[in-house]
């Protein structure tokens, strides 16, 4: 007689079958997801427009991110600071130190550090607040009532984290500075107005426009993701969990994914 465990054993899924649903399930949800996009394009361009909801999403994705933003931006210029001041003074390359962790900030870290805690805080946060709209039928009673749901707390989160993130970032940034500041007269004498004038010469177009543009990209994916998740979230507090961290997961990595295509689009500039 067979037990409960045999049982489990002869119906378990052959590795290749297991690989099979997994790419089936990736394209499946691949192909949800554009489709979701040309549905967010389309009804972000139809009015009537949200306006007051756009500007309480702005507003609570800026006020809520910005301390968190602030701290960040701050440790990261002072940490990148005290780290490269030795290598710099092996080559007798101080007086460089603020140029180069203008460049590295402006160009790379402070976006890509920004745009993963925001991947984390609003992504998150927009993917379990829908996944909680979604189960306790909130969307549902939108659509009872004659409001379009996806318009209402779709669009108007996506475009508020799209314009708010590239705000964050330069919020980051100069944060940042201020801590390199700091780790700069930790052992030395260097004057604020000093220091931001060599970082700030040492900045190009090349530098700032492309980093500027690629967080317009970042705030769009880390909304759309976030509310992707959420709205077809699941019944069930086990939904809202999942909407949540699959969110974060997915936003980081498109995250990165952005940044390295855009790396490319640049470098073929310079």
């Amino acid at each position: 007689m067979m037990t409960k465990a045999d049982i489990e054993i002869a119906v378990e899924p052959s590795p290749g079958k297991r690989a099979y649903a997994g790419l089936q399930s990736l394209f499946e949800g691949t192909a949800q997801l554009v489709l979701f996009t040309f549905r967010y394009v389309r009804k972000v361009l139809q009015p009537p427009y949200e306006i007051s909801e756009f500007l309480k999403q702005c507003y609570l994705i800026g006020n809520k991110s910005l301390p968190l933003v602030a701290i960040t931006g701050f440790i990261m210029g002072l940490v990148l600071t005290i780290q490269s001041r030795p290598t710099l003074l092996q080559f007798g390359a101080e007086s460089w130190l603020p140029a180069m962790v203008a460049v590295s900030i402006v160009r790379e870290i402070g976006p890509i550090i920004t745009a993963l805690i925001c991947a984390g805080k609003i992504g998150s946060g927009i993917g379990a607040e829908l996944a909680s709209m979604r189960v306790t039928e909130q969307i549902d009673a939108m659509q009872v009532s004659g409001t379009d749901p996806f318009k209402y707390i779709v669009v108007t989160r996506v475009l508020a984290a799209t314009i708010m993130i590239p705000v964050l970032t330069i919020f980051s940034d100069a944060c940042s500075f201020y801590g390199s500041f700091l780790g700069v007269n930790l052992r030395g004498d260097v004057s604020l107005t000093l220091f931001f004038s060599q970082a700030m010469a040492s900045l190009t177009f090349i530098d700032i426009l492309p980093a500027f543009i690629k967080t317009f990209f970042f705030g769009f994916a880390i909304g759309l993701i976030g509310a992707f998740k959420g709205y077809n979230a699941n019944s069930g507090t086990e939904g809202v969990g999942r909407a949540a961290n699959s969110a974060v997961v997915m936003a980081s990595l498109s995250v990165f994914i952005i940044d390295l295509v855009a790396v490319q689009i640049i470098s073929v500039f310079m």
